[in-house]
């Protein structure tokens, strides 16, 4: 039996929702697993490039043994009814740019859990897929949108358990994703926040996380602009993107950008505006980065309404 699933790329965080705030878009892996007829065989695991991807990118580094997190998604769920995974041939076709915020890892654990979960007879509901992949990645910001698709508001409980609230992005808005061309691990930008912030600096994305929600809920272009501050994570990280900065002074300029943030840990960012004068703001991150000496992609997307899917289930 051979089973495929397409998984959307994420971004997390959106400004003020650190580790909480997370959006599909329309960038897609693929995961494969197939049950091998050979005893013996172990677990096999592939990784590929189709060649469209949004950049070209290096995937020599992705592991693909035991310690790759596709094989530690696949061994929990196995071992949630007892059994333990064996036998397996794993392709992961991947077009999402790796370590650039933009759910790389969430996209290969929630494709082969759902493709593992299929082959065993879909022992595991929705509840129990979101549990198990938020144990590997260690928050749902990325991992609820993968699996449920849109604009999601989540929460990992003390039991493990995820809670989530889908909101409805508006049509009105464009979402402008660059992406440069260096990498930035998570473990890097994690690093460089504090153990602890400032009860103001608290208040302060508090506020505007309420506030952008109810800038979504109302389609209130101003009071975006406002709610898509941060306190908590975005200025810790900028000095680990170069130019960034520069990026978002010069965007200050336009009417019609609500906010530069960045996209998850980074190294990507969005930019979230009305979909007017698009190609200027492409323009004003592309000029701003290349001086730098920073090449990027730059992209306007859509959200991505639908999660994970399943593409081909074979006998």
């Amino acid at each position: 039996m051979k089973v495929s699933v397409k998984v959307p790329a994420t971004t997390a965080n959106i400004g003020p929702g650190f580790d909480c705030l997370g959006m599909a878009l329309p960038i897609y892996n693929t995961i494969t697993i197939e049950e091998t007829v050979l005893p013996g065989t172990g677990i096999e695991i592939n990784v590929m490039s189709d060649g469209d991807t949004i950049d070209q990118l290096p995937l020599d580094h992705v592991p693909t043994d035991e310690n790759s997190i596709v094989y530690k998604a696949v061994e929990l769920l196995y071992n949630s009814i007892g059994q333990t995974p064996s036998e397996l041939k794993i392709n992961i076709h991947s077009n999402i740019p790796v370590a650039r915020g933009l759910g790389s890892s969430s996209s290969v654990i929630v494709g082969a859990l759902i493709a593992a979960n299929e082959l065993l007879g879909r022992p595991a509901d929705e509840v129990a897929l979101l549990s198990i992949a938020c144990e590997i990645e260690g928050h749902p910001d990325n991992i609820t949108p993968a699996i449920v698709g849109g604009l999601v508001i989540s929460s990992q409980e003390d039991d493990g358990s995820v809670i989530y609230k889908k909101l409805d992005w508006p049509q009105e808005w464009a979402i402008t994703v660059c992406v440069p061309d260096f990498e930035l691990s998570t473990d890097i930008a994690r690093s460089v926040l504090p153990k602890d912030v400032p009860m103001k600096d608290a208040i302060f994305n508090a506020k505007r996380l309420a506030m952008f929600v109810q800038a979504v809920n109302s389609k209130d272009s101003e009071l975006m602009k406002l709610a898509l501050q941060d306190r908590l994570h975005q200025p810790y990280r900028m000095k680990l993107i170069p130019g960034l900065d520069k990026i978002m002074d010069n965007l200050r300029h336009f009417d019609n950008v609500l906010g530069c943030v960045l996209s998850g840990a980074g190294s990507s960012i969005l930019v979230i505006s009305k979909k007017n004068n698009l190609d200027k703001i492409k323009d004003v991150v592309r000029e701003t980065w290349a001086d730098q000496n920073i090449k990027c992609s730059i992209r306007t997307l859509s959200v991505e309404n639908e999660g994970a899917q399943i593409i081909s289930n074979e006998d």
